[in-house]
């Protein structure tokens, strides 16, 4: 049988936690976290169960120090639990009495400071290493003038009256589990180290977390804090993946090899399945589409221990059969057709449900989204300017266009973009597709027609950067990029509709006024438009788009990237 070390009493959280995780093991019970320890390595133990995070406490520290001296053994597993505590005493007939002393743990005092500061601000606190023995003595010697917060069930064997219950919200409590082997992977692990004290250097904290950035491993904590004997810095790290995955094994090795530049500086902790204190409301989500876009999305979903199912022509299982297995549908199509795709698909959502809409066109997509669907599903719509071709959102641009009936769901899928790096733009329908109109549609637009004009004129291509300046190549640039991907994709962008359309009409009709100045000579007339426009565009806005350009300029002028050939 299994045996499992954890912390005192029968029925205390940590005895919980243990039961929690192996049902039939045996338990051994300790009042201090040494023995616990000390019981695992010399092999009295198989596991070891030790709580090492309250939400409303933060890490205990008592425990998480003693992870670095777990020489023969590894972090293997979390147990997250919500701990339930009630204040209670002897029974008395003063139904109205203070208390003189409360008696608790020291952990159990950190989570309750508000409610001790409201309730009992006089009463002296009374931390003790066996709750049982105290509880014994209370009952024992009939000491009324004593209140105790522990578990509800612990106060009822000892015959206390519950004065006050569940005392302290929302508190859950991370208890890690300790075995002998790293566990084995899952595709959704995190992993945590600890570095050796280490040697002060200017930058060092900031260094090692570029090693991740760049990768995009996401850290999920993240403490600093001087080792006790020798006052050197150490930097606990917990990161997504498993020890055995390739991206996070270089970022380990580098940081060992070359930022802290220590053999044996970083020390493994363990690999376990990765732990999330939120609660997540979405289990599952469903995508209608089953192009490139939706693996991308699916993919980073399903590495945030999410569930998806993907549907789509050429998919077995159709959308309308999907759509009652998950919690979000996302419409992840070709513009042109998504509005026509929300207005199929729609009345199979209920109430309770979400409606995603990965699109690049918004007033015509959500006017559709609303009218197909119940008005108890949530809708949101989403534009990412990236696509599948990006290794990760970071710094990258995404609309998100939320309605009245965006709820938990949606704002936990624009969590999903937030936590990933993306730039989020909060829009409205009217005003997405305006910025579209000048971002995409125009500059697609202006595209397509400069390489049209090139073949009508017969001009050969690598002749055009002999007579461009730096400035006037960048719409060359953006000519060669759309016309070396998919056609489809922007033909797509093209012929949105909303409220695009009068930014492209718009530039039309300005750039037959341009021209015509232009061909009647008229130079003041033209120099009096620029400083209109001037004028409208804020200083700050153009000393920014001015520092970008010469940043531009300069790699544009490194004589290997003059080469057309």
């Amino acid at each position: 049988m299994t045996t499992i070390a954890t912390l005192g009493p029968v029925g205390g959280d940590s005895y919980q936690a243990a039961r929690h995780y192996l049902p039939d093991a045996e338990i051994l019970l300790f009042h201090r976290a040494a023995d616990i320890l000390q019981a695992f390595i010399e092999g009295k133990a198989d596991l070891a169960v030790l709580p090492f995070y309250n939400t409303r406490e933060g890490e205990i520290k008592e425990y998480f120090r003693l992870m670095e001296h777990i020489e023969h053994g590894y972090w293997i597993d979390n147990v997250v639990l919500p701990i339930h505590l009630s204040i209670g005493a002897l029974p008395t007939e003063d139904e109205t009495r203070d208390f003189d002393v409360i008696v608790g743990s020291g952990s159990i005092f950190k989570q309750c400071e508000d409610y001790i500061g409201e309730h009992f601000p006089h009463a002296t606190l009374m931390t003790v290493p066996d709750i049982e023995a105290t509880l014994a003595d209370i009952r024992m010697n009939g000491r009324t003038g004593h209140a105790v917060i522990d578990s509800e069930q612990l106060l009822k064997v000892h015959g206390l009256t519950l004065i006050d219950r569940e005392v302290v919200p929302h508190n859950r409590t991370r208890f890690a589990v300790l075995g002998k082997k790293i566990a084995d992977w899952t595709g959704y692990d995190a992993t945590a180290i600890i570095t050796r004290p280490l040697m002060d250097r200017v930058g060092i904290l900031v260094d090692i977390l570029g090693e991740f950035t760049r990768r995009g491993i996401n850290i999920l904590d993240l403490r600093s804090e001087n080792d006790i004997k020798t006052q050197k810095l150490q930097i606990y790290i917990e990161a997504e993946g498993h020890i055995n995955d390739k991206q996070l094994q270089d970022a380990l090795n580098r940081i060992e090899k070359t930022i802290i530049q220590e053999e044996h500086s970083l020390k493994l902790l363990g690999s376990f399945p990765r732990v999330d204190m939120r609660v997540k409301k979405i289990k599952t989500f469903g995508f209608i589409g089953s192009g490139v876009m939706s693996t991308w999305f699916a993919d980073r979903l399903e590495n945030e221990g999410y569930r998806t199912i993907i549907t789509g022509r050429t998919t077995e299982l159709r959308p309308e059969e999907m759509i009652s297995q998950v919690n979000v549908v996302v419409v992840c199509v070709p513009i042109s057709v998504t509005a026509d795709t929300v207005r199929r698909y729609g009345k199979y959502l209920k109430e309770g449900q979400a409606l995603i809409l990965l699109a690049g066109e918004s007033e015509n997509t959500l006017k559709a989204a609303l009218e197909a669907t119940d008005p108890g599903v949530e809708v949101m719509f989403v534009h990412n300017l990236w696509g599948p071709q990006a290794v990760s959102m970071k710094d990258k641009n995404a609309a998100v266009v939320r309605t009245s009936r965006s709820g938990c769901f949606c704002s936990e899928f624009e969590a999903f973009l937030y936590k990933h790096g993306a730039d989020i733009y909060q829009d409205s329908p009217e005003k997405h597709d305006l910025l579209v109109g000048v971002g995409q549609k125009l500059p697609t637009t202006i595209s397509v027609a400069l390489a049209m004009t090139l073949a009508e004129n017969q001009i050969d291509c690598r002749d055009i950067g002999s007579h461009s300046t730096l400035t006037s190549l960048y719409g060359i640039l953006a000519m060669a990029r759309i016309h070396s991907q998919n056609p489809r994709t922007y033909a797509e962008i093209m012929a949105t509709g909303g409220d695009g359309r009068k930014i492209v009409k718009s530039f039309a009709e300005n750039l037959a006024k341009v021209i015509d100045l232009a061909e009647n000579g008229r130079i003041q007339d033209l120099c009096e438009v620029m400083d209109t426009n001037r004028h409208y565009m804020p200083q700050a806005f153009l000393t920014s788009r001015m520092n970008q350009a010469r940043a531009v300029d300069e790699i544009l002028s490194d004589p290997g990237m003059k080469n057309d050939n």
